[in-house]
């Protein structure tokens, strides 16, 4: 590699080398790294809870663990892929890799700032950890940490929800340096019709992580409050309601939920003009859904309470509003299938990855307005049904943006390509089991299987039979992939120039690996993002 490269035992500009180059570093690209190994080793960890899960549930009773550690390991298997996994994966892992290049700028507008939201992170991850092991055992909540359970059960509740809290904080920050790059720092030239759509949907995520945020924050520490000082904000005993918890903690985790999706919208909007050698259709309307799927997804979090006792007015409302929001969603799908239309097409892995994106999200989308609406809620609410459509849409869709992301950017800053072919099959693999998994679970829902029950009656077994094999086959695709990825990035074939896939946003143009500083040369702003005249891949 180059002496610019991003090798771990360089100097990173700090003067220093070796570790303490990166655990001190203010280079975006190194932090978005790092953000990178510790958010996949987690995924790792989510991902073998979620095999456990599914091998208890192949049978009735118990086949692997008892009841109490089955509510301990979905728990976790909630907390870590939500807050540890999902939400920092595309902002601040690819984010922070690719964001200030698409704009032309050297780093973000706050790089020491960037360095300690990742020590944040950490240190959230590390106390979420922590408490699987001390006070009275790991959480066995659930992820939503609902009251008033969440007040007296024995578990180490109190610890992970400052965890929670902390992680929090490195979001805010995340979203809050990500505007004042785009605002500030876009190079003579980058107009806002210029910006790509990548970038595009992390301004409108940076907004739900600034504004949605401290809701969240507040809710866990009222948590914290009444379980250490016995207020009785929430308890019904003293007086409070449980029903605020969750108007309070969904006002921040429906937004969540375009955290973790907007960004996978937007490495697809940057990969299908790519490989279908077209501009992207609609350039300035799926910008403009971006921002609206922003505004009106913090409207719509009561629709998680249909079955709350809430009135028919407030029902009504929010369940009209929840056909909105997808409005915008939708105009995103059909601008990306116009861009596919008549297109010359290349089927290369980060396509096949965008492609599986619009198929999975699509199926989650839809099955979110039977969700959406009051009628049909009321008979799915609390069944697998939920579990299958929210699965669909964020590892359908922010999983698979996410491995579109690796397969696209990642050798422009490793340098070296994995195998394609290889990379090709473990899609294949991990779209059947995806599918094998999780929709049978629509099926055993719609026949009234609840979630997060540990036993089920024996007319359930053949759909979790079946989810249970898919996901043995999704997780034979995730090593294969994951593998290929590794292998490719430290033993692959080096790139021969800067543009591997003809692309025309800014962080083609500069040297593969990026130096230090980004740019050699002043960046050339007078292209459109997806402007593919005259722009070919260098082989």
């Amino acid at each position: 590699m180059s002496s610019n490269s991003l090798s771990f035992w360089e100097d990173s500009g700090n003067g220093r080398t070796g570790i303490m180059a990166w655990l001190t570093t203010t280079d975006h690209k190194r932090i978005g790294l790092m953000y990178m190994y510790v958010i996949l080793a987690m995924f790792i960890a989510g991902l073998c809870l979620g095999l456990a899960i599914r091998l208890e549930l192949i049978a009735p009773g118990r086949t692997i663990m008892d009841a109490q550690t089955y509510n301990t390991v979905f728990t976790l298997h909630g907390v870590i892929m939500i807050f540890i996994v999902v939400i920092p994966s595309i902002p601040a892992a690819i984010g922070n890799l690719v964001l200030p290049i698409q704009l032309g700028a050297e780093d973000v507008a706050f790089p020491r700032l960037n360095l300690f939201s990742w020590y944040l992170y950490i240190g959230g991850t590390i106390l979420a950890l922590v408490s699987l092991f001390t006070g009275g055992g790991a959480p066995d909540t659930g992820w939503t940490f609902y009251v008033p359970f969440s007040e007296f059960t024995t578990t180490n509740v109190s610890v992970a929800v400052i965890a929670v809290f902390i992680l929090g904080f490195s979001s805010i920050l995340t979203g809050l340096n990500f505007i004042t790059t785009i605002h500030r720092l876009r190079a003579p030239g980058m107009t806002w019709t210029k910006i790509p759509l990548f970038t595009w949907s992390l301004y409108a995520t940076g907004w739900i992580q600034v504004l949605a945020t401290p809701v969240l924050g507040i809710t866990v520490l009222l948590i914290f409050a009444e379980r250490v000082l016995g207020v009785g904000l929430f308890d019904p005993n003293k007086g409070g309601d449980p029903i605020l918890y969750q108007h309070l903690f969904w006002i921040y985790s429906h937004p969540a939920v375009y955290i973790m999706i907007l960004p996978a919208m937007g490495v697809v909007s940057d990969i299908i003009p790519v490989f279908a050698r077209k501009p992207i259709f609609g350039y300035k309307t799926i910008a403009f859904s971006s921002l609206m799927i922003a505004f009106a997804g913090s409207l719509v979090w009561a629709h998680h309470m249909f079955t709350s006792g809430m009135s028919d007015t407030a029902v009504l409302i929010f369940s009209l509003l929840t056909f909105v929001v997808a409005i915008p969603s939708a105009i995103k799908v059909f601008n990306w299938t116009a861009t596919l239309y008549k297109g010359s097409i290349t089927v290369d892995p980060p396509l096949l990855y965008a492609l599986g994106f619009i198929f999975l999200f699509s199926v989650g989308g839809l099955t979110g307005l039977i969700l959406g609406s009051a009628g049909t809620d009321i008979h799915v609410h609390d069944t697998y049904f939920v579990v299958s459509h929210f699965h669909y849409v964020i590892f359908g869709g922010t999983g698979f943006g996410m491995f579109a992301a690796a397969h696209y950017w990642l050798p422009k800053y490793y340098g070296r390509m994995y195998n394609k072919t290889v990379a090709k099959v473990a899609f294949y693999i991990l779209f059947i089991g995806f599918n094998l998994l999780y929709f049978p679970l629509f099926i055993i829902g719609l026949e009234g299987m609840p979630r997060r029950y540990y036993d089920y009656l024996p007319q359930y077994q053949e759909g979790h039979v079946i989810s249970t094999v898919g996901s043995w086959i999704l997780a034979v695709g995730v090593i294969i992939m994951l593998v290929n990825l590794i292998r490719g990035f430290t033993k692959g074939e080096k790139l021969k120039g800067r543009n591997p896939w003809g692309a025309a946003t800014l962080e083609w143009t500069i040297p593969t690996p990026p130096p230090l500083l980004n740019f050699d040369k002043e960046p050339d702003t007078s292209r459109k993002p997806y402007d593919f005249q005259g722009v070919t891949p260098d082989e």
